[in-house]
């Protein structure tokens, strides 16, 4: 498909499957990387974005981890609202543990630094990002991804655990607004 229709708005294609599969296998040989000597590993995915990201993810990975979730919301249609809303809590100890937090796309980087305080607050081994996107020209907040799969301009998206008003997650590719 090289374009979609989700309610009003249309997408382009913007990201093949075969370049996000790419990408995540990269990430997970990194992590490997540097946590292999290091347990536990504490996988914390902030839903609903990054619950693709983090299954494709622990499929390619040879470090065993633990997983968690928690779900946030800071986005209102095509727009990030600014404000955190935490929909469902953390429900495990990250004490003594190596924590990465594993999120689908970080624009304004509000909700990570958000969560990086409160997941501080628990006293983790280590914590770090591991996100599929990044929008470098549109991070206001003082953080910074040790795992960056694709920076992309500011263009809104939709695929591979992305939505607009809850749909396009489902997709395997990731698709721009026209």
């Amino acid at each position: 498909m090289h374009s979609v229709q989700l309610k009003d708005k249309t997408f382009d294609l913007y990201l093949s499957s075969e370049s996000i599969q790419k990408e995540v296998q990269r990430i997970a040989s990194e992590i490997d990387k540097d946590y292999a000597q290091k347990q536990p590993l504490l996988f914390v995915a902030v839903l609903n974005g990054a619950f693709r990201f983090m299954g494709d993810l622990i499929t390619h990975m040879k470090t065993p981890a633990e997983t968690a979730f928690i779900k946030v919301a800071s986005y209102s249609g095509v727009a990030s609202t600014g404000k955190l809303t935490e929909v469902m809590g953390l429900d495990v100890s990250l004490k003594g543990k190596h924590v990465v937090i594993i999120e689908d796309i970080v624009d304004t980087g509000f909700t990570m630094e958000k969560l990086l305080k409160q997941f501080e607050a628990q006293s983790p081994a280590s914590l770090e990002i591991a996100t599929l996107l990044t929008k470098p020209e549109c991070l206001k907040a003082e953080v910074h991804p040790k795992y960056v799969g694709i920076a992309i301009p500011d263009k809104f998206v939709v695929g591979y655990g992305l939505d607009y008003d809850q749909e396009g997650r489902t997709l395997n590719a990731i698709y721009a607004i026209k």
